[in-house]
C-alpha cells in the first residue's frame, strides 16, 4: 500500500469512524485494511468510503472490524484468579467500595466479569462503582442490553456464577438486571478523550496490541494519572507496560501494575476461589 493511499484512508477513517490510525502499527493495520476491502466487493477505497457514508450498517461493520471487538467472560482465567485472590482483597482492605474502570470493554463481558467478582467478594453487595467504556457505539448497546451472549462467551464462567447472574433464552445468555444495573457504560475514545479519575482498578486488556509504541506509552501514562495511589492496572496476557518504573508503576505480577507507594506489597490471603482451575 502506497503512502499516498494510506494517508487518504487514514483521513477518511478519522472523519467517518473517529479512529486515528496514526496511533496503530502501520503494517498490521494495512494488512487488515487490504483484507477488508478485498471482501467488501468494492474495487477501491474512494467507492467504498462513498458507499459507507450512506449505509450506516456497513459503516458500523467497518468500525467493528477496526476496533476488534473480541472478548469473553473471565478471559484468561488464571489472571482473573490472581485478581480475585490477591488484588481485590488488598484493595478492599483500604476501603469497602471500589471505583473500577473497564477501558475498551467491547460488548461488556469484561465489565460484567468484574462486577461478578466484586459482588461475590462483598456478599452480593452492589455498591461498587464500575465504569465501562468503548469507542464502538454498537458494542456498547449490546453491553447495556446485557446480551445476548453465546456458549463460547461463557465458556470460562463457573457454573454457580452462570446460574446466579444469567438467564438463558433460546440457548443465549442474558445478564440479570441486578448485575446489569451495576455497570455504567459510556462511549469513550482512549486515544483522544479525557479520563475522569481517580480509580482503584483500571482494566484494559488486549486493547493496545495494535497501538504504536508512542501511543501505548502515552495511554499508560494517562492510566497512571487516573489511578489512586496504590491503585492497580490490569492489562492483557501478552501486553507489558514499557519502562513501568519510570512511569511510576510497580510490577505486582504478570499483567498487573500498581501505582507506586510506600505500602507493603500485595499479599495473597487464603480465601475461596470463585474461578476454578
Amino acid at each position: 500500500m502506497e503512502n499516498v493511499e494510506y494517508n487518504y484512508i487514514k483521513c477518511q477513517v478519522r472523519k467517518l469512524v473517529g479512529v486515528d490510525l496514526n496511533c496503530y502499527k502501520t503494517p498490521q493495520m494495512q494488512r487488515r485494511l487490504k483484507a477488508y476491502l478485498a471482501r467488501s466487493g468494492y474495487p477501491n477505497w474512494p467507492k467504498f468510503f462513498r458507499a459507507i457514508q450512506v449505509d450506516p450498517v456497513e459503516l458500523t461493520k467497518f468500525k467493528d472490524y477496526l476496533t476488534i471487538n473480541v472478548s469473553s467472560f473471565f478471559r484468561d482465567p488464571a489472571k482473573y484468579r490472581f485478581l480475585q485472590i490477591s488484588i481485590l482483597p488488598q484493595l478492599l482492605r483500604t476501603q469497602p467500595y471500589l471505583r473500577v474502570w473497564s477501558a475498551g470493554c467491547s460488548r461488556g463481558q469484561e465489565a460484567y466479569s468484574l462486577a461478578m467478582l466484586l459482588a461475590e467478594n462483598n456478599s452480593l453487595d452492589y455498591r461498587h462503582q464500575i465504569l465501562a467504556t468503548d469507542i464502538d457505539h454498537s458494542a456498547l448497546e449490546w453491553a447495556r442490553a446485557g446480551g445476548p451472549y453465546t456458549t463460547d462467551d461463557v465458556a470460562h464462567l463457573p457454573p454457580n456464577l452462570r446460574l446466579r447472574y444469567f438467564e438463558i433464552q433460546q440457548n443465549k445468555y442474558w445478564v440479570k438486571d441486578e448485575l446489569r444495573q451495576q455497570v455504567m457504560f459510556r462511549q469513550h475514545n482512549l486515544l483522544a478523550d479525557p479520563i475522569a479519575g481517580k480509580f482503584d482498578l483500571i482494566v484494559c486488556r488486549n486493547v493496545v496490541i495494535y497501538f504504536r509504541p508512542e501511543a501505548k506509552e502515552s495511554l499508560f501514562r494517562r492510566f497512571h494519572n487516573a489511578l489512586k495511589t496504590g491503585g492497580v492496572l490490569f492489562v492483557g496476557g501478552t501486553e507489558i507496560v514499557p519502562k513501568a518504573a519510570d512511569m511510576g508503576f510497580e510490577t505486582v505480577n504478570v499483567s498487573f501494575y500498581r501505582r507506586s507507594n510506600n505500602q507493603a506489597r500485595l499479599s495473597t490471603p487464603a480465601i475461596k476461589h470463585l474461578i476454578s482451575s
